[in-house]
């Protein structure tokens, strides 16, 4: 792991800083944040391109999502894969995880699950969402018992996002880890040496034993026979929608899963949600002003963004109206390309702002009007997830899943 805010590198004798971008770590050079063309060369994915999602209309016959239009998920591996199988009549599943360290998710947290959300409305495919609350534990010094309850608290506001009960699977590491799963987790140790962890995620002699232990556990539930009650016996492609700077677990789980005798896992990342201060870092749950909590009262959504949000707007009003403000910096115009659907919207918003015509004040209320409706919603769903909604997604079992996948 890096133990600098930010790598450097030396280039015909100049020291340059570079982007870092590790599971745990993520820090830019630059305002408008992490340079994803570099990163997609560094990580050796792909570009989603307008191909891709023109197939992808072509297959499903949907619409792609904000999120792909916009290029909020950015980078894929394998993604033709998985439209190949779906063309064939053939399945898949999805997998997605979440590492509890807070009982409040934030805005940002959200959008690997709004994005599984729609995936698998698209697909009809099952679900199997990790809850790491063991890496928890480790990294961050929880007791384990209390690692557990965040993991359930973080539940409720995943299953607040609407999931289809029927197709979806929520699973604590700390609870569930046995049988065929530690089976899959133990077979990876073997096939992964130290040497490979340490290139992967730069861990060194002093850091923690189970630290260098857990990446296997992350790779665990792309491997279908983690699950048998859902998937039988059947040797079945999994999807992973993430974050960039979960790439590493997967890179090390592509590797391994045809020694395995399983097909590598296809990815699609997501860029990073940036903090109310700026895009050079994504935000914190450990930092209440860095981000909009799902437990925000309107109040507080209001306050925060207003005191908090950076602006890429001009220091006064004239100069502003004769300028224009800068969309790649302002966080309310980059939180607006995450949260408001409505694309022709959203380009009046950029314009406007970029010619002047709207001030940084008033971007900043469009985007409170956009998060407070959200929120709202959020917690008016969660308030019908009750603690028998949370088991009944917990509890393994069939998520009538047709074998198609051989």
């Amino acid at each position: 792991m890096e133990d600098a805010q930010v790598k450097e590198r030396v280039s015909n004798g100049v020291t340059e800083e570079e982007d870092v971008v590790t599971p745990w770590t993520v820090t830019s050079v630059n305002d408008t944040g992490i340079d994803y063309d570099k990163l997609i060369k560094k990580f050796g994915s792909s570009k989603i391109d307008d191909e891709l999602l023109a197939r992808f209309e072509k297959i499903t016959g949907k619409k792609p999502h904000h999120f792909l239009r916009r290029g909020i998920f950015f980078s894929h591996r394998d993604m033709h894969t998985i439209l190949n199988l779906y063309e064939q009549g053939r399945y898949f599943y999805l997998y997605t995880g979440r590492g509890p360290s807070t009982h409040a998710m934030h805005l940002g947290h959200l959008i690997p699950f709004m994005f599984c959300k729609w995936l698998q409305d698209v697909f009809d495919v099952p679900l199997v969402i990790q809850l790491t609350d063991d890496e928890k534990a480790i990294w961050k010094n929880i007791k384990v018992e209390d690692a557990i309850k965040l993991a359930y608290a973080n539940a409720r506001d995943i299953i607040a996002c609407g999931f289809n009960p029927k197709k979806t699977f929520i699973f604590s590491n700390l609870e569930y880890i046995g049988s065929n799963f530690f089976h899959n987790v133990t077979k990876i140790w073997r096939r992964v040496t130290l040497n490979q962890v340490q290139s992967i995620f730069g861990f060194g002699d002093s850091d923690p034993m189970a630290k260098i232990a857990f990446p296997p556990t992350q790779a665990a539930p792309a491997i279908s026979s983690s699950f048998p009650f859902i998937f039988k016996d059947a040797k079945v492609h999994c999807l992973i929608p993430c974050a960039i700077d979960q790439d590493p677990y997967f890179r090390m789980t592509r590797d391994v899963a045809p020694r395995l005798g399983y097909p590598k896992p296809a990815l699609l990342h997501a860029t990073f949600f940036p903090a109310l201060q700026g895009s050079r870092t994504k935000m914190s749950a450990s930092d209440d002003n860095t981000a909009i909590f799902l437990t925000d009262t309107v109040e507080q959504i209001e306050n925060k963004i207003n005191e908090h949000a950076f602006s890429g707007g001009q220091a006064t009003v004239e100069e502003h109206k004769r300028l224009g403000g800068n969309c790649e910096v302002d966080i309310s115009y980059q939180w607006m390309r995450f949260f408001l659907e409505d694309d022709e919207r959203l380009e009046q918003i950029r314009k406007g702002y970029i010619s002047g015509e709207i001030l940084p004040s008033e971007l900043k209320k469009e985007l409170i009007d956009v998060l407070q409706r959200l929120v709202s919603e959020h917690q008016k769903a969660k308030s019908k997830v009750t603690d028998e909604v949370i088991k009944q997604f917990m509890v393994p079992r069939d998520l009538d899943f047709v074998s198609k996948a051989k």
